[in-house]
């Protein structure tokens, strides 16, 4: 018997890159996956190498997650297929190079790394709840370090657009949020906890144009695989080790400290209502 065996994973962002070797991970440990992407074909291309490889069960949810309505209506597909929810991992990405918006009006980095997060796991968080002992965990980056937090201008409306520093920034409310989410969690047999994959080959920022990509595959030949950069993913997911562990960040499948800022409790707070407000209340 596997250690994941009857166990529920939902992993965004699946189909290259760190999320594509983390599903694989869970899957040959025996989960039964739901897989949430916006690339149909790629979706069912990974679904056929999961089936073929291990025989889990694995069940693709179309969405593009910069979309509030698709994520409202991918939630409430997850819950309908789903009767149990073990492991949330918030794993989709975008790295721009320039300001871009959303269908929504919403500068793309902003809605898809932190609010498409934070709206999806609101909405899945009952049944993680009802499911417990579950475990949510948050892809973040080390990029935190590099991030102009303001929380009047999220988006980089007034400010320059630093491609680094807009990421980066993201990264820094991925953990704010996680820690503040862990709170809301004590008690009820739900853990959160986010991480640095580490300077990972992965296809993000690869959509930036054809001379940037070319930089961008010239450094990734330096950095490590996706399989190693999934390790604390696989790790915070299924792990024994960090049982009942919540609100921390991790590195290397140990735990490490944040920037000095990420622990203050009221950014953490004034971005929850932030982010309940950006997403019209929805929870």
């Amino acid at each position: 018997m596997s250690d994941m065996d009857g166990r529920t994973c939902v992993i965004t962002g699946p189909t290259a890159g760190i999320g594509r070797a983390t599903a694989l991970a869970l899957a040959d440990r025996g989960a039964r996956l739901g897989l949430v992407a916006r690339n149909a074909e790629k979706l069912g291309a990974l679904v056929e190498e999961i089936r073929g490889r291990s025989g889990a069960e694995a069940v693709p949810f179309v969405a593009d997650l910069s979309v509030q309505k698709d994520v409202r209506r991918v939630g409430a597909e997850i819950l309908e297929r789903f009767d149990a929810l073990h492991v949330l991992i918030d794993n989709a990405g975008l790295f721009e190079m320039a300001l871009h918006e959303t269908a929504d009006g919403l500068e793309s980095t902003f809605a898809v790394n932190h609010l498409a997060y934070f709206l999806l796991t609101e909405i899945l968080r009952p049944r993680l709840v009802e499911s417990a002992p579950a475990r949510i965990v948050v892809v973040a980056s080390d990029a935190h370090r590099f991030a102009d937090l303001d929380l009047d201008d999220l988006e980089f409306r007034s400010r320059p657009y630093k491609a680094m520093r807009v990421y980066g920034t993201s990264k820094l409310l991925n953990i704010l949020w996680t820690y503040a989410l862990a709170r809301r969690l004590e008690g009820s047999g739900v853990t959160a906890n986010c991480l640095h994959p580490g300077g990972v080959n992965t296809g993000l920022g690869d959509q930036n144009g054809r001379v940037l990509a070319a930089l961008a595959r010239l450094v990734k030949v330096f950095m490590r695989s996706p399989e190693r950069g999934a390790q604390t993913s696989v790790y915070l997911a299924c792990s024994p080790d960090v049982e009942g562990t919540s609100g921390r960040y991790f590195a290397d499948c140990r735990e490490r400290r944040s920037s000095a800022i990420s622990y203050d409790e009221d950014l953490q707070e004034r971005l929850w209502k932030i982010s309940e407000r950006r997403v019209d209340g929805a929870t």
